[in-house]
């Protein structure tokens, strides 16, 4: 038997989720990271850049989350320098390029890509343009900067929206 691509692709995604990801459903996007222990850095940078009141409220939002590997990835002193409060600014833009107004859930983001010709352009709260498309049964965020991420983790549910981990930080133009 034969799986459509968008079937087969989400069977991908989440088959490779641990089993508790879909346990926070209760809880807000910023609960949901606080619990989780591979996105230290990403809550440490929601904190610095003072936007945990904003991810903790209705929404709903769709947030790529950088894991703390996305993030060491990194240039050295990169993070950082991000986390000072000079630099909140900065910060708050590169965080709120990876939040999409809506609750997108991957097969929602499959279909997209695949009525759209092979890619989808998700306009962020920042301003910018995250463009999704597939590889290998995976999706894939290009960045207004040509780097890539992949999503490494669909659909945890929050109260608020959703979250899909991500394997590197993408950066707005």
């Amino acid at each position: 038997m034969k799986l459509p691509i968008s079937l087969a692709a989400a069977v991908l995604l989440t088959a490779a989720m641990p089993a508790h990801a879909d346990h926070h459903g209760g809880s807000t996007i910023v609960e949901a990271a606080v619990a989780s222990p591979d996105h230290e850095t990403l809550v440490a940078a929601v904190k610095a850049a003072n936007l945990a009141d904003t991810l903790a409220g209705d929404g709903p939002f769709t947030v790529f989350a950088p894991t703390d590997a996305a993030f060491a990835k990194l240039p050295d002193g990169t993070v950082s320098t991000l986390l000072k409060p000079e630099n909140a600014d900065m910060l708050r833009s590169v965080l709120t390029y990876h939040v999409v107004p809506g609750n997108v859930s991957a097969t929602q983001l499959i279909g997209m890509i695949e009525s759209n010709g092979g890619t989808a352009e998700l306009t962020t709260v920042q301003g910018g343009t995250l463009t999704a498309s597939m590889s290998g049964g995976n999706v894939i965020l290009t960045d207004a900067k040509g780097g890539t991420a992949t999503v490494v983790q669909a659909d945890v549910k929050a109260s608020n929206g959703v979250i899909h981990a991500t394997d590197a930080v993408s950066l707005p133009a």
